[in-house]
């Protein structure tokens, strides 16, 4: 029974996260988080364009809380704004964009396409980037074709810093996947080593001890012939 309620709990989220998606538009929202708290629950979009989403004096936010209360029967829901201050870092509004370029200027640009995507993320300041397109493009036969720049992990435990996120273009060839992968400039990663000053000067202090060493070594071999 519990079982039950914990799926259709997931079922009722996604639900929700579809229809905020789709109520403000693709390419607009990265993500949305639900909470549980003990005054109600807390919806937090994450979007780049916080105004779109809160509307004229909050009548967006308004109405999309009468929503949720009435068609997603939420008892008490809060909606909050995560604003995405650098939206060429995001993977899943990459990822969007692209497809939305995609069906506006067709699947014979996909690589412009891709590389313009490609070139907003590296002047972002991201370590790596990859856009992954999986359709006919160009032709009728399906290929996939991989774009990409820096380092990613795609193993191991810091494979979950990299931000991944997938999307899809409906083009007159068919259906075209957009899955893009970003890692971060603010992400450390284990084999990352930064050289400080400090580090620089321990070094420099090393070097001079080892020669006074050896000085005194030489030294003390020419005293005792």
């Amino acid at each position: 029974m519990e079982g039950k309620k914990f799926v259709n709990l997931r079922k009722g989220e996604m639900g929700v996260r579809e229809f905020i998606k789709k109520e403000f538009g693709r390419g607009r929202i990265s993500n949305v988080k639900i909470d549980y708290t003990p005054v109600g629950e807390k919806i937090t979009i994450y979007t780049h364009r916080p105004g779109i989403i809160i509307g004229k004096k909050g009548e967006s936010i308004e109405r999309l809380t009468m929503i949720l209360k009435k068609r997603f029967k939420m008892e008490n829901p809060h909606v909050d704004i995560g604003e995405i201050v650098t939206p060429d870092l995001d993977a899943q509004i990459v990822a969007d964009d692209i497809a939305l370029s995609l069906e506006r200027f067709g699947s014979i640009r996909f690589k412009a396409i891709a590389y313009r995507a490609l070139t907003k993320i590296k002047n972002a300041g991201a370590m790596g980037g990859e856009i992954v397109l999986s359709g006919k493009l160009p032709s009728e036969r399906s290929r996939t074709w991989r774009f990409r720049f820096g380092h990613l992990k795609k193993t191991g435990d810091q494979r979950h810093i990299v931000g991944r996120a997938r999307s899809t273009a409906c083009d007159k060839m068919g259906i075209v996947g957009v899955d893009v992968s970003i890692l971060k400039k603010d992400e450390r990663l284990n084999e990352h080593i930064e050289i400080t000053e400090e580090i620089v000067n321990k070094f420099k202090l090393n070097l001079v001890e080892e020669k006074e060493i050896k000085t005194k070594s030489k030294k003390k071999v020419k005293n005792g012939k």
